[in-house]
């Protein structure tokens, strides 16, 4: 096993690491919009933050030799499922021809009070 960090993704706000690489495959932590330059949560609209969201994942993968033609599986975490259509939208940008197997579910509240939260799974 072994741990993934980049200084262009955001520290983790816990006891946990940024990914984790096992065998073939790397597991990203969920992900919130927190600016890795400021290490803040930006508290904007769902469109922000899944951006946000999007390109700190694509660092984590870059750390790990990856991009997102890697990526597997997904799971998006979204506050409120009328939201979906949003992140869907901004989603689709970056997985264009490349679709990775993926769940989406509404929760009652995630951390800093993000409005979304995606965690990867992805291989080599």
């Amino acid at each position: 096993m072994q741990v993934i960090y980049t200084e262009k993704a955001p520290k983790p706000i816990g006891p946990y690491s940024q990914a984790i690489k096992y065998e073939n495959l790397i597991f990203i932590s969920g992900q919130i919009a927190i600016d890795p330059s400021t290490n803040e949560f930006v508290n904007a609209d769902v469109s922000t933050q899944t951006k946000i969201i999007m390109e700190n994942i694509k660092a984590i993968l870059e750390e790990a030799g990856l991009n997102l033609n890697h990526v597997i599986k997904t799971t998006i975490y979204l506050k409120n499922l009328e939201d979906f259509q949003v992140v869907n939208e901004i989603y689709g940008e970056y997985f264009k021809d490349h679709k990775p197997a993926r769940s989406t579910v509404e929760v009652s509240r995630l951390p800093k009070d993000a409005l979304v939260e995606i965690e990867v799974i992805a291989g080599l």
